[in-house]
C-alpha cells in the first residue's frame, strides 16, 4: 500500500495524466468534429458540393483563394452559409467585374443549378445561414403594416422610406429593394452584404423579416396611395406641398387682392 501511495504522489503523474487527457480530447475531437460532407447543408450531395468546388476554383479562387480563406482586402467565404452565395452569385454581384467601392447588381453569369452546388461547396467550408424557405420569404404570409415599421426604424435610414435607395458614403449606395425577389431581401437581411448590417433572429425574428418582405412587395406595385412623387419620401411631399400650397394661397391673396381694388 505504500509503494502504492508513493507512485501516486510521483511527481511525473500530473505530466502522464494531462498527456492523457490530451490524446482522449484529440481522439474525441477526431470522432465527432464534422467532415465537409457532414457540414454540406441539407439536402445538398456529396457530387453537388464536388461540382460547387469545381466551379469555386475556376471562377472564384483568384480571389478568394484556392481554401477560400480570402487574401488582401478580399474575405474569407469559410462560415458565410450558402445565403450569402446565394444572394452574391444570384444577384450578379459575383464574380465582380472590376474593384470598385461596392459590387452592383448585374445579370447573373451562373445558372440556379450551378448556383446551388455554389453555395452547397462553401456552405460545406463552416456553418452560416442557409437559403429559406419558401414559407419564410412569402409576401401572403407577412404583416404589411408592421413591416413599414420595421423598415422605416431598421432601414429607410438607407434605403429611403419606401425602399427606393439612395447614395452613400465614400461611392456607395443602398441600392432599390423593388424588384429584388423576396428570397435575396431576405438573404441580404441575414448575411449584411457590402455596407449593410446583419439582422439575425436576435434583432429581426424570421416572422419580423417576412413582414418587412410583404411591405416592400407592396411597394414594388406601385404607390398605394396615389401619386409617388419619385418616391422621395417626406422631401418631395414636403416640397410639393410647399410650391404647391403656398402657390394656391399667394395666386389667392392676389385674386382677393385684384378684386377688392
Amino acid at each position: 500500500m505504500k509503494a502504492l501511495a508513493a507512485r501516486r504522489h510521483d511527481r511525473r503523474a500530473p505530466v502522464v495524466l494531462l498527456l492523457l487527457a490530451l490524446l482522449l480530447t484529440g481522439a474525441l475531437y477526431a470522432v465527432l468534429s464534422p467532415t465537409t460532407a457532414d457540414a454540406a447543408p441539407a439536402g445538398a450531395s456529396a457530387d453537388q458540393v464536388e461540382t460547387g468546388e469545381k466551379l469555386f476554383q475556376a471562377n472564384c479562387a483568384t480571389c478568394h483563394g484556392p481554401d477560400a480563406t480570402g487574401r488582401d482586402d478580399v474575405p474569407s467565404l469559410v462560415g458565410v452559409g450558402a445565403a450569402a452565395v446565394d444572394f452574391q452569385v444570384g444577384t450578379g454581384r459575383m464574380p465582380m467585374q472590376m474593384n470598385g467601392p461596392q459590387a452592383p447588381a448585374k445579370p447573373a453569369q451562373f445558372d440556379e443549378e450551378q448556383i446551388a452546388a455554389l453555395a452547397a461547396f462553401v456552405a460545406s467550408l463552416g456553418p452560416g445561414p442557409s437559403i429559406p424557405t419558401a414559407e419564410q420569404v412569402d409576401p401572403a404570409l407577412g404583416d404589411p403594416a408592421s413591416g413599414m415599421a420595421l423598415f422605416r426604424t431598421n432601414c429607410a435610414m438607407c434605403h429611403n422610406a419606401v425602399g427606393a435607395g439612395g447614395a452613400l458614403s465614400q461611392g456607395k449606395w443602398a441600392p432599390n429593394l423593388w424588384e429584388t425577389t423576396p428570397t435575396h431581401l431576405y438573404e441580404a437581411m441575414v448575411t449584411g452584404p457590402q455596407s449593410m448590417p446583419v439582422f439575425n433572429d436576435a434583432t429581426l425574428t424570421s416572422d419580423e423579416k417576412r413582414d418587412i418582405i410583404a411591405y416592400l412587395d407592396l411597394q414594388g406595385d406601385g404607390a398605394p396611395g396615389g401619386l409617388g412623387l419619385g418616391s422621395l419620401g417626406p422631401v418631395s411631399e414636403g416640397l410639393w406641398a410647399w410650391v404647391v400650397g403656398m402657390g394656391l394661397l399667394i395666386g389667392a391673396a392676389v385674386w382677393i387682392g385684384a378684386r377688392s381694388s
